[in-house]
């Protein structure tokens, strides 16, 4: 028998340490991730506004001077609630005179009235002209239109009167006062007292391009996408980053297109009751558009991109050979591109080692999870070479 020597050992250690590799020899392997169809929630995001629910500004409708302010600036009102007080007494004394001119004109009434009747009877023996008598029937007739004008008159003072206490015309959140106690106020100013808002629920105006807004209701009417109740959900990010706790829903979309920018405003409506979302604040709009029943999604660094900007990527086909598909993938949804056209359920992507890789090169594909760790040094199995 014959001794082996230290160098022949190390010869044949050399020659069979690697024998029980995974990846036959020239056969790259890949990590691969099999694409199926599954229902995908499309949403986009979309910058908006708040907007009061409700705004009303606070104006005098007669002329006075303020004698009192009613309300805490910055509170809560109610409908119908004082806010301000006008001096009524010039308006008090207008209802007192045109209370005065109703008598007199229903006492008018009487008299007119009793001489039309005794000249309806003279006029029957001629002991008067046909003329007087219709004149003293006109003049009863005149009278009791005059009671209806100087009723009316009287209605108009009552109501100017009432308005000297000006009250909200609307429940909501009241700002500042504009005006104070002892300032003159007329019934034709521009500027408000004040102004109400109610911002419980409050709308979010948000911009969108109208070729989104066609794209999205032609899907829509084709089936291609489905909501569930009807209403596109709206979730809202605030200025500092946080999500608004609730969630919000579609109301309209404007009838007319913005022709400078070529926007609609899309409108959704949040329950506010915490009072957080105040108007004029800029937000974050997420809409939720609908869902696509057989959605294909595809890893971002899988795709790429050729040189007409076409959308590419690779996948393991027949015999395990790289083939390159082209991609129709309008949009993004997370972390991938979601995949409309090129590519079919149980198509293998290939997502990681396809670097240096041509299509038709014959390859070995694993998970991608099993490829990547593989690379990275993960401790081998057991009957590996050492």
């Amino acid at each position: 028998m014959k001794k082996i020597t230290p160098t022949l050992a190390l010869l044949l250690s050399a020659c069979g340490g690697g024998g029980e590799q995974g990846a036959p020899a020239g056969h790259p392997e890949v990590g691969v991730v099999t694409v199926r169809a599954e229902a995908v929630v499309l949403s986009s995001e979309l910058p908006g506004r708040t907007s009061a629910y409700e705004t009303s500004d606070v104006r005098p409708q007669v002329n006075g001077l303020i004698l009192q302010r009613l309300f805490t600036e910055g509170d809560q009102v109610q409908a119908g609630q004082a806010l301000y007080r006008i001096d009524p007494a010039p308006y008090e004394a207008q209802v007192a005179s045109a209370r005065a001119a109703l008598g007199r004109s229903r006492a008018a009434i009487a008299s007119t009235a009793a001489l039309a009747r005794r000249y309806g009877e003279l006029v029957k023996i001629n002991a008067i002209s046909r003329q007087e008598a219709e004149n003293a029937v006109a003049a009863a007739q005149q009278a009791r239109a005059d009671v209806a004008a100087q009723e009316a008159a009287l209605r108009s003072a009552q109501i100017d009167l009432g308005r000297t206490t000006i009250r909200a015309p609307i429940s909501g959140r009241i700002g500042r006062s504009t005006y104070t106690t002892g300032a003159l106020v007329s019934a034709s100013q521009a500027d408000p007292l004040t102004t109400i808002q109610r911002i419980d629920p409050i709308f979010v105006d948000i911009q969108q391009s109208s070729a989104d807004v066609l794209r999205l209701r032609q899907q829509l009417l084709s089936g291609e996408l489905s909501r569930e109740g009807g209403a596109a959900r709206v979730r809202l990010k605030l200025e500092d980053g946080s999500a608004f706790a609730e969630e919000g829903v579609l109301k309209f979309t404007d009838v007319t297109v913005d022709p400078s920018t070529g926007s609609q405003v899309v409108r959704a409506q949040f329950p506010n009751k915490g009072g957080l979302l105040l108007p004029g604040m800029y937000v974050r709009a997420e809409m939720v558009e609908g869902t696509r029943s057989n959605g294909i999604l595809v890893p971002q660094g899988a795709v790429s991109r050729d040189e007409k900007g076409s959308a590419t990527v690779l996948v393991v086909g027949a015999q395990n050979k790289i083939e390159m598909r082209k991609l129709n993938a309008p949009r993004t949804v997370g972390t991938n591109w979601l995949v409309t056209a090129g590519l079919k359920p149980g198509d293998k992507v290939v997502v990681d080692g396809a670097q240096m890789l041509r299509p038709g090169v014959v390859v070995k594909a694993v998970p991608a999870g099993a490829a990547q760790g593989a690379r990275a040094g993960q401790p081998q199995q057991p009957g590996q070479g050492k």
